[in-house]
């Protein structure tokens, strides 16, 4: 085999090397995973608090959902995926569960309808985090893509 031959053969096994590396990744790109903050200047109306949080959701194409936050300087009494865009307030669609003081997750086998779906891909889905002191909500974070 002469020399030629073998660096065309190295190169092919090169490109498909990549190729097969970038389809595995475009896979993952599928999921439409978001990370986003939590405060109250995000809230409507705006709340004054030192509370903030962070969190990562994602969405699959089956409309199938997980995630979690993690929350600090608030006591919180109850978390929630809303559907509403940025600067209004809509309903509550998934109650997300309190693993501990300072952490909640969506629960297992959570999926949004098809409407709720599309309000996630325009921006339309918001997490927001309750307090006795704030009961309309103290931190919230859109999910944003």
């Amino acid at each position: 085999m002469n020399i030629f031959v073998r660096k065309s053969r190295f190169s092919l096994a090169i490109v498909a090397l990549i190729a097969g590396t970038l389809a595995g990744s475009a896979g993952i790109a599928n999921a439409n995973e978001i990370s986003f903050s939590l405060s109250g200047d995000q809230e409507v109306p705006p709340v004054q608090t030192t509370a903030t949080g962070s969190g990562t959701i994602t969405v699959e194409d089956d409309k199938s959902i997980q995630g979690k936050i993690t929350t600090s300087n608030i006591k919180g009494t109850g978390a929630h995926i809303h559907e509403a865009q940025v600067g209004k307030n809509g309903p509550d669609i998934i109650t997300l569960q309190k693993t501990s003081d300072d952490e909640w997750t969506v629960p297992s086998g959570a999926k949004l309808t098809d409407a709720q779906y599309d309000a996630f891909k325009a921006g339309g889905l918001y997490v927001n985090v309750h307090s006795n002191e704030h009961k309309n909500g103290e931190i919230r974070g859109q999910l944003k893509r």
